[in-house]
Parts: C-alpha cells; sequence; structure tokens
C-alpha cells in the first residue's frame, strides 16, 4: 500500500545536450516503481500473491503503471483513480556508474486518502507493506497506525518503508504508526535525517524505542543493518558484490526479499540475507524490475556466497 509511480530510465545518461541538442542511449524502459508497486512486483517474482493499494492519476501514465503491475501478476483492484492529478512520475537519466539523478512529479500519491482503503483489500493478508506512508500527504499517521493495527490484528506482519530524503518531523508523524510496525526499512540517509543522529546504530535505537519490532537499513554498497528486540545489537551483512547497471530500486527489491524470507520462516538474518540478493540483482540491470526472475534464480545467485544461508532458505520453501 502506498506510492505508485511510472518510472522513464534511460542509460547511459553522461551529459543533458544544450538547446534542442540530442544523444542515442543504449536503453530507455518504462516500470513500476516507488515503495509499494516496485516490491509488489519484485514479490510477485519471488512466488507471493500480491494487491497493490494505491492512487493513479485519470491517465495514460496509471494505466501504464496498472499494467505493468499486472503484466507480473500484482492484483491492481485496490488501485483508485485521482482526475485531480496525473499519476506519480521519475524521469531517470542513469550515469554510466549506475547513478540516478531523478526528476519527479508527485502527482496522484497525495491524494490517496483513508477512505481509499478496502478493508476487505487487506483482510487474509500475511503481510502489509505500507511504502511512502511519508508521501501520503491524505493520510495522518494516526489512520495509517490504525490500518496497520487492524492488519495485526488479523496475524499480519507489517512493514513500513519510507519514500523521501528525511525530516525528523516525518518521524514525528509516523511516530504512532512505527509504534506498531513489525518491521522499518529505510536506507541509512533516510534513518539519520528522520532521526537527526549521525550513526546508524544510534538512529536504530530511536525507532526501535517507539515501538518498532526490528530494523533493517540499507547502505547500498556497504550492505545493510539489521537489529531485532531478540537481538537488538545491529548487524552488518555485506552486500554481494556485482557489475553495476543502475541502483534504481535496489532498496524495494531489499524488501520484497527480506519479505518473502520472512514469510518462508526464515530467521531475521536469513531473510536479511535474501534482501540482500535480490538488492544486488536489481542493480545489475534498468530500473526497479530488472534482475530478478524467480525465487530458484535468487537462491541459487545468494548459494554462490552464503550457501548455508542459501540451503536453509531452501529447507523452508520445501
Amino acid at each position: 500500500m502506498g506510492a505508485c509511480i511510472l518510472d522513464v530510465l534511460g542509460r547511459p545518461v553522461e551529459t543533458i545536450p544544450p538547446g534542442q541538442g540530442s544523444v542515442r542511449l543504449a536503453e530507455i524502459r518504462a516500470t513500476a516503481a516507488g515503495t509499494a508497486a516496485g516490491p509488489a512486483v519484485d514479490l510477485a517474482k519471488l512466488g507471493a500473491s500480491v494487491r497493490v493499494i494505491g492512487a493513479l492519476g485519470d491517465d495514460l501514465i496509471g494505466d501504464i503503471v496498472a499494467a505493468a503491475m499486472a503484466r507480473h501478476g500484482v492484483d491492481t483492484a485496490g488501485l483508485v483513480r485521482k482526475k485531480e492529478a496525473q499519476t506519480s512520475a521519475t524521469i531517470l537519466p542513469i550515469r554510466s556508474n549506475g547513478e540516478r539523478p531523478a526528476l519527479h512529479v508527485p502527482g496522484a500519491t497525495r491524494l490517496f486518502s483513508r477512505t481509499d482503503i478496502d478493508p476487505e483489500h487487506i483482510t487474509g493478508s500475511r503481510a502489509l507493506l505500507i511504502g511512502a506512508p511519508d508521501a501520503l500527504a491524505g493520510v495522518t499517521g494516526g489512520e495509517l497506525a490504525d490500518v496497520a493495527r487492524t492488519a495485526r490484528s488479523q496475524g499480519a506482519l507489517v512493514a513500513v518503508d519510507v519514500l523521501h530524503p528525511g525530516r525528523p518531523e516525518d518521524l514525528d508523524r509516523l511516530a504512532p504508526l512505527l509504534a506498531v510496525t513489525d518491521w522499518f526499512m529505510p536506507n541509512g540517509d533516510q534513518i539519520l535525517a528522520l532521526t537527526g543522529r549521525e550513526e546508524p546504530t544510534d538512529a536504530i535505537k530511536d525507532v526501535m524505542a517507539l515501538g518498532t519490532g526490528a530494523v533493517a537499513v540499507t547502505l547500498g554498497a556497504d550492505g545493510c543493518l539489521v537489529a531485532t528486540r531478540q537481538d537488538p545489537a545491529a548487524m552488518a551483512l555485506p552486500a554481494i558484490k556485482v557489475d553495476v547497471v543502475d541502483t534504481t530500486g535496489c532498496g524495494d527489491g531489499f524488501t520484497a526479499g527480506l519479505l518473502a524470507g520472512l514469510l518462508a520462516g526464515a530467521t531475521p538474518q536469513d531473510a536479511a540475507w535474501l534482501g540482500v540478493a535480490c538488492g544486488s540483482l536489481v542493480a545489475t540491470g534498468l530500473g526497479s524490475d530488472a534482475g530478478i526472475e524467480d525465487l530458484g534464480q535468487v537462491l541459487d545467485f545468494l548459494e554462490r556466497t552464503q550457501p548455508a544461508v542459501a540451503g536453509r532458505i531452501k529447507e523452508h520453501i520445501k
């Protein structure tokens, strides 16, 4: 549930030509992205049954986003259309080193409201991912907490990821939601900006003091940090080295892998390793839907560097 965005990506872009000049690129793609749509696609690839809830504009871009998710088997019945705004969209000129400056229109995501959430679309779910609660200006932190509390009362795991760079005011707004969240999964820059801390380990402690059950912080090429109530000392997992094409959606891939691992019964550490593998694979192609083919392929990739972890996860999914 949350941000559903169209990404239009091109690579490699070294410079923007002046005036009406042009350059030829090797590749241009359009993908369903954002911290709801991106993980939804990746989770569907990993074999999960996924429904997405969010707001699109009543436009061609919205049609494309919905079709891109449906193409991967995501149930789009929870999407609503807003005539007042275009679908959220981003243009990403990808540099040859994988960096990705962004040109973004916030669009319909800001108009998503509590009344757009059909409780029947959540009932029976094993997990609820709330992606980009900081960008859902039409829903209060208290309302998001109510949705999360209802999902947890029905046995669902609740996970939260954010979209914006982060401000302390955002953490204040999201505090009621994080108090009833099982997993919070920001990146390193976001959690530092949210908490005002200089060290990720201190920032993790601040978030867990709000009541959050566990925190996983993605650190790009430095891997991730994972802390839980049972093991509050942040554990560092290194990244898996790959040839990077584009880092767009790597965090969404990590989120999908972590959730898939947890739902399969893996330990938090092993689930985080699955997340690292998914995020690494996404970096090998252009766009947030790149790299991941299916769960078997991800586990084979993970097995190259973490054979024991991959073996344990395979045992869980037999």
